[in-house]
């Protein structure tokens, strides 16, 4: 199915997406001229080719994800460090469940793609199930792991013919995303599907 996604500060770049890939780029009244009947999503603020986490295995190995049911017990931020691993060897079949979970907590972030080098067979699954892109980790990481990390490391242009891979922040520009963080997050989309959405 054919849609196109506008944000509205950036109509200059509103996207045709033909399946799982890019069939163009371009301003919104151009792409709506050509294709009059596609259905549209528009969105707030500005679209993006989305980011990269450099902390996949940290984020997806090393914490754990709470199921809200775990509120009262756990809380509902991730676990980390000794307390996290604890958790995992008292039930192992609670890490693909906490992958499953920090992945959209990714998505939820304009994370499509992840770098690290990630071992664990349910952490390998939920990124692939998901679709997240695998990239190479930056030799020099500043901060720690974190879904907002700083500095933000977003993808190349989006390009026809490119994967359908990109993220809608709600913010003005792209200083705004830098100043806010991606926490600003409306839309996630991978392999031309919608795989998360804000409220």
């Amino acid at each position: 199915m054919l849609t196109i996604h506008v944000a509205e500060a950036t109509p200059e770049t509103a996207v045709l997406v033909d399946g799982d890939r890019i069939a163009a780029v371009g301003p919104y009244e151009d792409l709506t001229a050509v294709r009059p009947e596609v259905r549209v999503r528009r969105w707030p603020g500005i679209l993006t080719p989305g980011l990269l986490n450099p902390y996949g295995p940290e984020l997806l190995e090393g914490m754990y994800h709470p199921d809200p049911r775990e509120a009262e017990g756990f809380g509902t931020e991730p676990i980390t460090g000794e307390r996290a691993q604890r958790i995992f060897r008292m039930d192992a079949s609670r890490r693909g469940a906490s992958a499953r979970r920090g992945v959209q907590r990714l998505l939820a972030h304009g994370t499509v793609a992840v770098a690290g080098e990630l071992r664990d067979r349910a952490a390998v699954d939920a990124v692939r199930r998901a679709g997240l892109a695998v990239g190479r980790r930056p030799e020099r990481l500043a901060g720690g792991p974190s879904f907002s990390p700083a500095p933000m490391v977003l993808l190349p242009g989006l390009i026809p013919g490119g994967p359908a891979r990109f993220a809608v922040f709600d913010v003005p520009d792209r200083a705004a995303l830098v100043r806010l963080g991606p926490s600003t997050c409306v839309a996630t989309v991978i392999g031309g599907r919608l795989v998360y959405r804000a409220r």
